[in-house]
């Protein structure tokens, strides 16, 4: 769990200074006070380009320094930090108890999942967004697939450049990307399916509740075996395409409604929304029992829609977990029924610790 969590010329926090407890963090205030600018901070502690894949540049506060930077303190005594300097505000930077690492390096430390409204249509996006849920759930339990992923995606650029170069290729230097690509691709898509067959198992084990059930699977590729050969004979139709054809990039993750058999893209909101709780659940579970560390989870207004029973289900759910789960909405209501937790108000960039639920706190007299 975060301990401690400091935030320097984020987005509008010009400093902020939070001590969370284990369990529950709940940021409450209104829209555009930045909580989810809070979650966005934490999401940044793990490899990858956090909750709203935005360029480094645009997370630097307005009228700042022109860099920004995350501390944060892990079980009291692991310090793990990231940002950005003003002269090169595209390159992020990675300090581990105070040594410089690459981003991937994070995994081995803390694992971040998160859902926030824009995940609702997850399941009728096109299959990238998809496939970036599904390597969030598989770094959770294989800390190496972001650097399998890294080097395969490297790979696959400079491929791609080659391939559009006008003139002879470089045969030899085709065929030693390919490697790469063949390498680290076979990793990628045997940790996804090692993933999605153990999540598969766990959701189906869970009896039908407040959470639509899941089935899921990899679909959209399955060439694993003959990726060389693939590549290989499929130079001059990826040159004219402009992009490589085959490979894990190509990958689905489908995902069904067990208590229905309908594909997930077919159901209603509500039960995409169901289905996509019942999924992070079921592989936080997993992953707690698997690696023995609960994954960090950050959900944005997740309460706002759901009527007292599920909230009370979910949140039942999500103690189990044994985790640190950070939780945003704009009043406190829906979280009412949380016992224990580490409260804030979030108002223009401004960060306050309560002592209990806002929730608890009778309305001042006349």
């Amino acid at each position: 769990m975060l301990s401690r969590l400091v935030l320097t010329d984020f987005r509008n926090h010009a400093e902020a200074v939070l001590h969370p407890g284990r369990g529950f963090v709940v940021l409450t205030g209104d829209n555009g006070a930045g909580k989810t600018n809070v979650l966005e901070a934490v999401s940044l502690l793990a490899p990858g380009r956090g909750l709203r894949r935005a360029p480094l540049s645009d997370m630097a506060r307005q009228g700042g320094a022109g860099a920004f930077a995350i501390a944060a303190t892990l079980d009291g005594d692991i310090e793990i930090g990231t940002g950005t300097q003003a002269s090169a505000p595209e390159r992020r930077i990675v300090r581990i108890n105070g040594a410089n690492h690459s981003a991937t390096a994070l995994a081995e430390w803390l694992t971040v999942l998160w859902l926030t409204p824009a995940m609702d249509r997850l399941f009728v996006e096109p299959a990238g967004e998809r496939r970036r849920f599904l390597d969030r759930l598989t770094l959770a339990l294989r800390p190496d697939h972001a650097s399998h992923a890294n080097r395969y995606e490297a790979a696959m650029r400079a491929r791609n450049r080659l391939l559009a170069e006008d003139g002879p290729h470089d045969e030899a230097w085709l065929t030693a990307l390919e490697a790469q690509m063949v390498e680290h691709g076979a990793a990628i898509d045997a940790a996804r399916r090692e993933t999605v067959g153990a999540l598969s198992g766990q959701l189906a084990e869970q009896p039908p509740g407040a959470f639509a059930r899941a089935g899921v699977a990899l679909e959209g590729w399955d060439g694993a075996d003959t990726l060389a050969a693939d590549l290989a004979a499929g130079r001059r139709r990826d040159a004219a395409a402009g992009r490589t054809l085959v490979g894990p990039h190509r990958g689905d993750l489908a995902v069904t409604h067990l208590d229905k058999g309908q594909p997930a893209s077919l159901c209603s909101t509500g039960e995409q929304k169901a289905l996509l709780l019942g999924l992070v659940l079921g592989h936080a579970e997993l992953t707690a029992s698997r690696t023995g560390r609960a994954p960090l989870l950050l959900l944005d207004e997740v309460a706002a829609h759901l009527d007292p029973s599920r909230r009370a289900a979910l949140f039942e759910r999500l103690a189990l977990t044994g985790g640190q789960v950070w939780m945003t909405g704009t009043e406190p209501a829906p979280f009412a029924e949380i016992d224990d937790a580490t409260w804030f108000d979030v108002a223009d960039g401004r960060i306050t610790a309560r002592s209990s639920s806002p929730a608890s706190v009778p309305p001042p007299r006349d």
